[in-house]
């Protein structure tokens, strides 16, 4: 028996010595994948038993395990992750933002909600979105991205302005751009530009210091900011410190950028053969000999020689390659350094950037310096502050419009045989003392180093706030926001670029522009619970007072080319100054009301004065009310098998829009009425004072879902905004002394479907996770009164009801007839018996203008696929844009002219008609004759595309490796933008739109209009 007692014991104290061995602590620290910034109050648990603990400030964690242990590490807005202990003793984890998580915090405006409660229609988009993409502006970076909302960069120039469009147009006269708000500050987003081409004053923020993007789509999101949310909002939050360790992040990337597409045209030889052919073809029907005097053929050999045939030799005659001489090397860097950290009682970020990028356009290049600092300090319990501020410094090297000879893109219309260098002089082409008639058309190289377009801006975007708590759950917040934008352009041209400018002595002008915007809202927030139910609220009032000042000195004859300041100008040409300001008051209030987690209410509403309406109408009401049922909290689908999540939800509101000019309501007078040396005024605007805001009535309707534990979650959404009261300069009798009026005349609608799809593929050491979005919308004009507006290159634009807004209307083209090579065209004229004519005719003025289709997309998607494994990491985005129409007849009616004039052709033109080729659609080259030249569908293109947005190979570094260095992480990358491109359009790009032509009416213009860049960079991300 004893010996049995001592093998007992022996066994008992051998198991505890064995589990003695297998017990182990284990620490570590826990870290956003995003930022690398430490997580406080992560959960790390042991999976299978009680066993846990919390990370501290600075996402540290200590625990007792076992060597067989698993590791669990949760948060609220992150996904879990899980880790096997082994032989470990220091287990670093990073956790990855949760695509599928419905707790995760959304910025509505003026307060906050998780996702999950969320009864209105808003896309939110993170970090990882938009992280070291080499884009100047964050809006370039956010397309495809969410549904419903669709952005056109228009063109490669930088710094140009970028149109963004939530869930359609709504305006035909004010702006269709939405609302932006940084940090509570409604900011300045007009184009202050002195030409037509528009700058774009989001390229003051560095997409760096961007926490997150909120677009609030809906009206029941958007209320809260009444008359200016029809357009949607678009709330930007910048970047905090947190609490615990100070962190520290460099990245530096560096690449080059090149052309999308290039566009074909005839080199030398087929130049010649070409025009040589046309010119015979207008000699046969006018009835000219070649060798006659003033013959096509004549002229056009005189032609040949005068523009360099023969310079390099009649035999393998040479060609210039005017297309690529419109292009340069575009290296692109950027440097970012940020520093966050702080206690329980402050908290600080700061960062600084500098970016240097080159366009893909010769001349054209954009640097800029920003920093920010963003601090929040505790000063009791009750009391908190903080302060952020953002600066920056925006040096842009501008182009002319698109629409101007010295736009580096037309250099395509140039005959290929014309050199690009003087022979006489070896200087550019048609730069004094040389022959300036050569080339054809003014040559953009002359401007290299003998004119600038200089555009300086600097920026400050700052919020103040102080947060008192009241009692528990009531707040009272206030802040103050400033904006502030001081823009310089200066334009200068030389007498050597006199051709274009017109001034053989040179010229320049200098224009100013300050534009201050204060903004100050004061506002209580409450929140709190009571039995099964839940309430949360926001009451309070918002300010905002912008002025504008410019000055313009213009100044022409200088003493030399040295010389390019005013003072030197021997006479000053021009000078005026203006200001003008707006303001708004405004008084908000919203609830919602949660029961039982599973029945959502709210509701909002909003009171806008504004200084540019009427005294009869200065104020607007804006309320909103919606609703959502979580479904799965019911008994009949709560265990239901697969089904994680089912919400319905509904809203109504009505938003408006006041983004036009300053008081359109009232009657001016000018004073440039002086006659003989003596002052005057003039009127010269017509009162109304029962002008008001459009305003968009709004109705949605969604389902939100997620399936296998929201591996698959997504939204569905119907939408439906009705616009009335459009804000329009319409036409009154000539008895007033007016021409025009503004009144609140119209309406129209936008219809759509929205759809999102996340889905977490795989899991496990190998991740894939997939975004999907799509969209659909139909704007029609359903009321003008009977007005038709035109706009647009030959009024091809048109804003007409039963129609989209800008809907193209012009006739019909209908081939070549075989037998002649004339251009055909439908008549399509209407019979007394209302049946339509669609017999052809070579005779233009015989065919009507019918609608030709439309510029705005029928639907547009964008998808993202992620793949992770073992520190590496590749996202895939494609995005496109489906059923819209871009018009080519800016181009066409030059360079798909049938040799119309003299311009080079693109290559398409040699299917022109002979009597050896009738089967074509281009009709019969013919100098100088419009055959098929004229606007017509021969010009309007399909525009639908594909590309492959963006792709991004990551490594990051094993954590064994860069401990040894003291760094927290390392992380390389190599990121492409633009890369592919799918469509049949026949333009350099199809995601156009011309800088000097777009209006809300005038879509979709291609005018020798830059593609967008391909850019390739590769970077590196340290944290230490």
């Amino acid at each position: 028996m004893s010996k049995i007692l001592r093998i007992v014991l022996s066994l008992l104290v051998l198991a505890v010595q064995i589990g003695y061995a297998q017990t182990r602590s284990v620490s570590g620290r826990v870290t956003s994948s995003d930022d690398n910034a430490a997580l406080p109050g992560v959960s790390v648990s042991v999976k299978g038993r009680t066993t846990g603990t919390l990370t501290d400030a600075n996402g540290n964690y200590a625990l007792n395990v076992d060597d067989n242990a698993t590791l669990i590490f949760s948060f609220i807005g992150f996904a879990s992750i899980e880790e096997q202990v082994g032989s470990r003793s220091v287990i670093n984890v990073k956790l990855q933002a949760d695509v599928r998580n419905l707790n995760e915090v959304v910025v509505t405006g003026y307060g906050q909600q998780i996702k999950r409660d969320l009864t209105g229609n808003i896309a939110k988009i993170r970090p990882a979105d938009i992280q070291d993409q080499p884009v100047t502006t964050f809006d370039q970076a956010i397309q495809g991205k969410a549904a419903g909302v669709q952005v056109n960069s228009g063109s490669g120039k930088l710094g140009q302005g970028i149109q963004v469009r939530v869930r359609g147009q709504s305006s035909v006269s004010a702006s269709n751009q939405p609302l932006y708000v940084v940090d509570g500050t409604p900011v300045t987003t007009d184009n202050l530009s002195f030409n037509a081409a528009a700058t774009n004053p989001l390229s003051d923020i560095n997409p760096q210091d961007i926490e997150s993007i909120e677009i609030l789509k809906d009206a029941s999101a958007g209320a809260i900011y009444g008359s200016r949310a029809a357009n949607g909002v678009v709330l930007i939050t910048t970047k905090k410190g947190r609490a615990g360790r100070t962190n520290v992040t460099f990245s530096a990337q560096a690449g080059s950028s090149e052309p999308t597409r290039k566009v074909q045209f005839l080199n030398t030889q087929q130049y010649v053969d070409f025009y040589r052919q046309a010119a015979a073809n207008s000699d046969r029907i006018d009835g000219y000999a070649a060798n006659d005097p003033d013959s096509y053929t004549t002229y056009m050999e005189d032609f040949f020689l005068t523009q360099g045939l023969g310079t390099f030799g009649t035999a393998n005659q040479a060609s210039t390659n005017w297309g690529d001489l419109a292009y340069q090397d575009a290296p692109f860097q950027q440097y970012d350094m940020n520093i966050n950290g702080g206690n329980d009682k402050t908290t600080f970020y700061l960062s600084g950037q500098i970016l240097d990028q080159k366009g893909i356009l010769i001349g054209n290049a954009l640097t800029r310096y920003s920093g920010r600092v963003n601090i929040d300090h505790k000063i009791s319990d009750r009391f908190r502050v903080g302060f952020n501020t953002g600066l920056s410094r925006t040096f842009n090297q501008r182009l002319s419009g698109d629409r101007q000879f010295d736009n580096p893109v037309q250099m395509v219309a140039l005959p290929p045989m014309t050199p690009s260098t003087d022979p006489a002089t070896g200087l550019p082409a048609g730069t004094p003392p040389g022959d300036i008639s050569i080339p054809y058309y003014y040559n953009p190289i002359v401007n290299l180093g003998n004119s600038n377009f200089n555009t300086t801006v600097y920026r400050n975007i700052s919020n103040v706030y102080g947060q008192l708590g009241i009692v528990k759950g009531l707040t009272f917040r206030t802040e103050f926001g400033l904006d502030v934008l001081n823009q310089q352009e200066e334009l200068y041209y030389s007498s050597k670029t006199q051709r274009n400018s017109g001034s053989p002595l040179g010229e320049a002008s200098n224009r100013y522009v300050r534009v201050e915007n204060y903004t100050t809202n004061n506002f209580f927030n409450y929140g709190t619970s009571f039995g099964r139910s839940a309430v949360d609220g926001v009451l309070g009032m918002s300010y905002q007072q912008s002025q504008r000042k410019t000055s313009l000195a213009e100044g022409q004859d200088f003493p030399s080319d040295a010389y390019k300041q005013l003072a030197s100008a021997a006479r000053k040409t021009n000078a005026s100054s203006t200001q003008t300001d707006y303001r708004f008051l405004s008084y908000f209030v919203r609830a919602n009301y949660k029961f039982a987690d599973r029945y959502l209410l709210g509701v909002s509403a909003r009171i806008d004065g504004s200084s540019r309406f009427g005294q009869d109408s200065r104020y607007g009401f804006f309320p909103a009310v919606s609703a959502g049922w979580v479904l799965t909290e019911e008994n009949f689908l709560k265990n239901t098998s697969g089904i994680s999540f089912l919400k319905l939800r509904a809203s109504y509101g009505r938003t408006g829009n006041a983004e036009i000019e300053n008081f359109p309501q009232l009657g001016l007078f000018t004073g440039d009425g002086g006659y003989a040396g003596l002052p005057g005024q003039r009127p010269s605007q017509l009162a109304n004072p029962n002008l008001k805001w459009e305003t968009t009535d709004q109705a949605d309707i969604g389902l939100d879902f997620g399936f296998l534990n929201n591996r698959i979650n997504g939204e569905i959404d119907y939408y439906n905004k009705q616009t009335t009261g459009l804000l329009l300069n319409v036409n009154v009798p000539g008895t007033t002394g007016f021409s025009t009026q503004f009144r609140n005349v119209g309406s129209l609608e936008n219809k759509g479907f929205e759809f999102v799809l996340n889905t977490e593929n795989t899991t496990g050491a190998f991740r894939w996770t997939t975004s999907l979005n799509a969209s659909t919308n139909r704007n029609k004009i359903t009321n003008l009164q009977g007005q038709i507006i035109e706009g647009g290159l030959n009024a091809m634009s048109r804003a007409v009801e039963g129609q989209p807004l800008g809907v193209f209307f012009t006739p019909e083209y209908a081939g070549v007839d075989p037998a002649n090579g004339n251009a055909l065209w439908y008549k399509n004229t209407t019979g007394t018996d209302g049946s339509i004519d669609r017999t052809t005719t070579s005779t233009y003025n015989q065919a009507q203008r019918v609608v030709a289709g439309s510029p705005l997309p029928k639907w547009t998607a964008g998808v993202t696929n992620t793949f992770s494994y073992k520190g590496f990491s590749l996202s895939v985005f494609f995005n496109g844009v489906f059923g819209n129409k871009v018009n080519f007849y800016g181009v066409g009616r030059f360079s798909s002219a049938n040799g119309r004039f003299e311009d080079n052709q693109t290559v398409d033109q040699l299917a022109a008609w002979t009597p050896q080729n009738t089967n074509t659609t281009v009709p019969e080259a013919r100098l100088f004759f419009n055959n098929g030249a004229q606007p017509s569908t021969r010009f309007i293109l399909d525009g639908s595309f594909v590309r492959l947005r963006n792709a991004t190979l990551a490594y990051n570094l094993p954590k064994t490796l860069i401990n040894r260095a003291k760094l927290n992480n390392v992380r390389i990358f190599v990121t492409g933008l633009n890369l592919l491109t799918f469509t049949n359009y026949a333009g350099w790009d199809p995601e156009v739109n011309a800088d000097d032509i777009v209006t809300n009416i005038a879509q979709g213009y291609d005018f020798y209009t830059a593609p967008q860049a391909r850019t390739i960079t590769g970077g590196i991300n340290i944290g230490f």
